[in-house]
């Protein structure tokens, strides 16, 4: 397990620009090259640079785990076309037609559950589960529907807004069949914990402005 601090795109957002899961990771065209060494070494994935709706913002705009990627509709065919020849035929690509774009924000996943914000319509539960290959539970997380904005999850743990209550923690636990859920923040003190980490169960990402105490929790929460 490895936790490397990251100083890119002149700001401690680093989860806002990357999207991974155990076996991937997709970052903007023009990220730095340490960002891409960062990722290989710490999380053990392939790397690939690509766009969502010609953003950088990924971590943003999808959501990803080992059996698929889901973005919304906005997303252009030259895009889907570079995921379907980066990514393979094994990861089901599933767009979303809902006006909601950043999905990202929206979804909290691994490969074992995800729970999927109330602001997205009933239908996406189900094309969520199909294209993760997983089960999914609908609910917001003190009482915000960012629940993929405020958790950052692995197959091992998962890291919440420190304004989730204790039964919303075991609920996520619980969904996402983790050993561990419990509350945390990044970048001194910011409870959008997604924005400034990018994690899988091997290694992650913080942003620059994470502190020592942080990068503990981190650690003995995902890990």
């Amino acid at each position: 397990m490895s936790v490397e601090t990251v100083y890119a795109f002149g700001n401690p957002n680093i989860g806002v620009y990357v999207s991974v899961s155990e076996k991937a990771a997709l970052i903007p065209i023009d990220a730095p090259e340490k960002v891409e060494k960062a990722l290989e070494n710490a999380l053990k994935v392939e790397v690939y640079r690509c766009t969502v709706y010609g953003s950088p913002l990924l971590g943003v705009l999808s959501v990803m785990n080992s059996n698929g990627l889901i973005v919304g509709k906005l997303v252009r065919d030259e895009e889907l076309r570079l995921f379907k020849k980066l990514l393979g035929d094994s990861l089901v690509i599933e767009v979303l037609d809902v006006k909601e774009n950043a999905v990202g924000n929206l979804v909290l996943a691994n490969d074992k559950g995800a729970l999927v914000s109330k602001k997205l319509p009933g239908k996406c539960v189900s094309q969520i589960a199909d294209a993760l290959d997983i089960e999914v539970a609908r609910a917001d997380i003190a009482g915000s529907y960012l629940v993929g904005a405020l958790g950052v999850a692995t197959n091992k743990g998962v890291l919440l807004t420190p304004l989730a209550s204790e039964e919303e923690v075991a609920f996520v636990e619980s969904v996402l069949r983790v050993e561990k859920a419990d509350v945390g923040t990044v970048n001194r003190g910011n409870i959008f914990v997604r924005s400034g980490l990018a994690a899988n169960s091997k290694g992650a990402l913080v942003g620059y402005e994470t502190t020592g105490p942080e990068l503990m929790r981190i650690s003995t929460i995902l890990f």
